[in-house]
């Protein structure tokens, strides 16, 4: 297996949340990814620990990589790239005019100095043939790309959740505690696979923040393919994982009121704040579920926080709206 790089915080803390808790009725605790760092926080990280060990390794210079218009990913890589003296490109989804001036995740991404190019949602599509194109017109400038998946979402980049699984287990045992169920926001199938192919006692879920849950057991299945070159095996999806749906709601970074009250809630609840796009549904998905059947994820579970924190900026308006 790859050795990583060092470039989060880890380990991350395992915490409970008391006071959800008691308000749910069940037992939760929660996983602090948010705190892998400022720049490059939330899960995007764990995976290019390994990712940008593979860049270095193979010589590489520029890394390119895709995302929306306010992608997570593509600013903690655009970090990243920077910590090591690499150039980053980025590859990003607008569904109108990019915006005049950049806030939150694309103004850091501005700051960085990152090299961005644009493409309409019908271009996303093709999103990898337009990121070989970019590559292939970078070697011929005499640059060394390597080409970053959507959201890290590969073989190398899910060993860092199997990695953070390991993690998780040793944490445990220090607590004394067992989860019956993790639960995460999904987005591109990485943090899922990894987390499946770790060997957990827990069943592990992904709340689809879009597509369905079909579309993310072929994701997690096809990365898990390829991670069997490091020696990993995938359970049938069902006994150990799963894509939870239903709770994409309006569709990818499109919050409905109750999903902004419900992170408000977690807020006032523990002083943490999750963000609207990825971990603000999964736990709008966790609260609601129990809600509805308090035994539903067992005795004790455990939200992951995947970070994203930054996507809260720039939407004050919606917010304060859903507040009122």
């Amino acid at each position: 297996m790859l050795r990583p790089l060092s470039l989060a915080r880890l380990n991350t803390p395992l915490q409970p949340l008391r006071r959800a808790s008691e308000r749910l009725g069940v037992e939760v605790w929660i996983k602090r990814d948010d705190l892998t760092g400022f720049g490059v926080s939330g899960n995007k990280v764990r995976k290019l620990e390994f990712l940008m060990a593979e860049a270095l390794a193979q010589g590489a210079d520029t890394i390119i990589t895709c995302g929306g218009v306010q992608s997570n990913h593509c600013r903690a890589t655009a970090v990243a790239a920077r910590q090591l003296g690499l150039e980053p490109v980025l590859l990003l989804r607008s569904a109108g005019a990019p915006p005049a001036a950049p806030e939150s995740n694309l103004l850091l991404d501005t700051l960085l100095g990152a090299r961005v190019h644009w493409t309409d949602m019908d271009g996303w599509r093709d999103r990898d043939a337009r990121m070989a194109a970019l590559a292939d017109a970078l070697t011929a400038e005499g640059r060394r790309p390597y080409i970053i998946p959507e959201g890290g979402s590969n073989a190398v980049g899910s060993l860092g959740y199997v990695r953070a699984g390991r993690e998780l287990a040793a944490q445990e045992l220090e607590e004394g505690v067992r989860f019956d169920t993790i639960i995460h926001a999904t987005g591109s199938g990485g943090t899922l696979a990894g987390l499946a192919l770790a060997g957990l006692d827990a069943r592990v879920l992904g709340v689809c923040v879009c597509d369905d849950p079909a579309y993310f057991r072929g994701r997690v299945e096809a990365i898990a393919r390829d991670a069997a070159a490091y020696g990993f095996t995938l359970p049938p999806a069902g006994e150990r994982w799963d894509a939870l749906g239903g709770y994409q709601g309006r569709g990818y970074a499109l919050s409905r009121p109750e999903e902004i009250r419900a992170l408000a809630q977690f807020a006032r609840d523990e002083g943490i704040f999750l963000d609207p796009v990825y971990t603000g549904k999964a736990w709008f998905a966790l609260s609601d579920t129990l809600a509805r059947d308090p035994s539903a994820f067992g005795r004790r579970v455990l939200f992951w926080h995947t970070g994203g924190a930054f996507g809260l900026f720039g939407r004050g308006e919606e917010i304060t709206a859903a507040l009122q």
